[in-house]
């Protein structure tokens, strides 16, 4: 499978971020890209740094006018892309999703952030109710796809359902970034923390991990943080944690990768790790802690 990766650096005006996002998807299509992913939240800047109600204008219906114009991109390049949005569900109710249009244009399937962060700089729990479709891959004509959302990328127990729930690909459209203030070793340590558990669920689900992220600076409009320094990086790792590409951490890429789709299989019977699972006994798992 050609996978089309696009790690882009945005700013204030929406309407020239989404030009120059379908701009890059025609290049990932002309390079034969059957499957293309953007970063989290991609029309416009990361919002999250502040509180502020009058952002939440910015969320929209799904469908709604970014699925209609992107599902008729992707019918027209007869490629599935994976969106990122800010959703408004209901009047006080908002979530970021990440939506699958099909060849066809129409939604194969969305997903709603379960992790929600609420750290300085990133205050998302003022903006997102927490998901609540679960952890279901989506059916498309390239194959079960296993969306998650950037904190979720963190827990081992969201690759986990995933992967048990018959995903083929785990994809994570990300905004994660520096505060400037951050020592150089400190950030070092972050984006290697990052990289590592990520290429940790490829490894122990046998599946190819996806993650897209955006690049560039964003000030914070508070003027309470040095804003936002988004750290790229975007990658692809194999089923055993092979990297198959490697982004910058600078600078705008547009990439085209070839998935092995049949690694999966001979790897999970190198390592049957699902074969090999307790399952009799992980029941305090799903309790919050043991002492």
């Amino acid at each position: 499978m050609k996978v089309g990766l696009i790690q882009q650096a945005n700013g204030g005006d929406r309407d020239a971020n989404v030009a120059k996002l379908k701009a890059n998807i025609r290049r990932c299509a002309e390079q034969g890209a059957e499957l293309v992913v953007l970063q989290e939240l991609h029309n416009g800047l990361y919002f999250c740094q502040t509180e502020d109600t009058s952002v939440f204008d910015q969320a929209e219906t799904i469908p709604g006018p970014s699925t209609d114009s992107f599902g008729a991109l992707a019918k027209e390049l007869q490629i599935v892309l994976v969106l990122s949005l800010f959703e408004k569900r209901a009047p006080g109710l908002y979530h970021n999703t990440a939506v699958v249009l099909e060849k066809d244009g129409t939604i194969a399937g969305t997903y709603r952030k379960m992790h929600i962060p609420d750290d300085p700089a990133y205050y998302e729990k003022f903006y997102f109710t927490p998901g609540d479709l679960g952890f279901k891959p989506i059916q498309t004509s390239v194959g079960k796809l296993g969306v998650l959302v950037c904190w979720d990328q963190w827990y081992p127990e969201a690759a986990r359902l995933m992967a048990m729930a018959g995903a083929e690909v785990l994809i994570y459209p990300t905004a994660i970034g520096w505060e400037s203030s951050d020592a150089q070793k400190e950030k070092e340590r972050q984006l290697n923390a990052w990289v590592t558990i990520q290429r940790g669920h490829a490894v122990a689900n046998g599946l190819p991990v996806i993650a897209v992220n955006r690049v560039g600076y964003e000030p914070d409009p508070s003027g309470q943080t040095k804003g936002i320094t988004f750290w790229g990086n975007s990658f692809v790792a194999g089923p055993q944690g092979e990297l198959l590409t490697v982004f910058p951490n600078e600078t705008e890429e547009v990439q085209v990768v070839d998935i092995d789709q049949t690694r999966t299989e001979n790897v999970r019977r190198w390592w049957p790790f699902f074969r090999d699972r307790r399952i009799d006994a992980y029941s305090d798992i799903t309790q919050r802690f043991l002492i």
